[in-house]
């Protein structure tokens, strides 16, 4: 496992050990699907959504598995009191290292294949199946929903045009065909979690799906359907005019430190196979 900082190293192998200590070998000896959600300050959105999500993907047993990222409300209790198995991280560093936590949970507990999904209630639970079938039956070894082929609720043109600028930009640099870079619904096997170097803290999303192209893993893409939320708000590319709710500019901020990723990740990727 890489770490780039120590002191998250030490975190997470507090967590773990927490972990261990509360869910025994619910959480050590997992079944084959674990259903992973990064999580921050969800009260009240990430019960129905652990609720909704399947205990059974493709003939195969699930475990859901929350990383409450440092959250200051209830989402752990309410996730756990949902069925949960919750990782109650006291410090929040980002989707990116929550979600890092949640694939190290699954691989080291003996899952064999990873899905994960937002604690917002915007992804169809019942895109599961088919975003992960092709998964276990060989023909990819990572997935990811695309709102492009499939369809979405929100009207931003400035979110609808970042989504078609990043997948043009991605697709660019890895010489693969990607309709949405930035789809939350994603299956893979859980190796390919453990294979890649994931160091962002936030905005990992397209450093794991640059770092599985460059690595040589089969990437697919299926229809899937993203949904406006229904409680709370966007954790997304907060800043600090965040509070003010000025129209376009979260999605601003959001987009230029997204394509820091992009391009760093990209770099990154390059001098390794060079």
């Amino acid at each position: 496992m890489f770490y780039s900082n120590p002191a998250d190293a030490a975190i997470d192998a507090d967590a773990l050990q927490k972990l261990s200590d509360t869910y025994g070998e619910r959480a050590t000896k997992l079944p084959p699907v674990a259903l992973v959600i990064a999580a921050y300050n969800e009260e009240g959105a990430v019960g129905p959504v652990v609720e909704a999500l399947p205990r059974t993907v493709c003939g195969l047993a699930a475990e859901v598995i929350v990383v409450a990222d440092g959250c200051a409300d209830a989402t752990a209790k309410e996730a756990d009191a949902s069925g949960a198995v919750v990782c109650d991280v006291p410090v929040n560093r980002g989707q990116g290292a929550a979600l890092r936590l949640g694939y190290r949970i699954a691989r080291e507990g003996g899952a064999q294949y990873i899905v994960t999904t937002d604690a917002d209630g915007q992804y169809n639970p019942l895109e599961i199946e088919p975003l992960l079938a092709p998964v276990i039956a060989g023909t990819a070894d990572f997935v990811t929903g695309s709102r492009r082929m499939g369809s979405e609720e929100t009207k931003d043109p400035i979110r609808r045009a970042g989504v078609r600028f990043f997948a043009v930009l991605v697709s660019l640099l890895t010489g693969q065909r990607i309709g949405d870079t930035t789809f939350g619904l994603r299956a893979m096997r859980a190796e390919v979690t453990g294979a890649v170097q994931l160091e962002q803290p936030q905005y990992q999303a397209s450093e794991l799906l640059i770092g599985v192209i460059t690595h040589g893993y089969k990437v697919l893409e299926v229809p899937a359907t993203i949904h406006k939320r229904k409680v709370g708000e966007s954790k997304k590319g907060q800043n600090p005019f965040y509070n003010l709710h000025i129209p376009g500019v979260n999605n601003v901020f959001y987009g230029a430190r997204f394509a820091r990723v992009v391009l760093g990740t990209w770099w990154r990727e390059r001098r390794r196979r060079a």
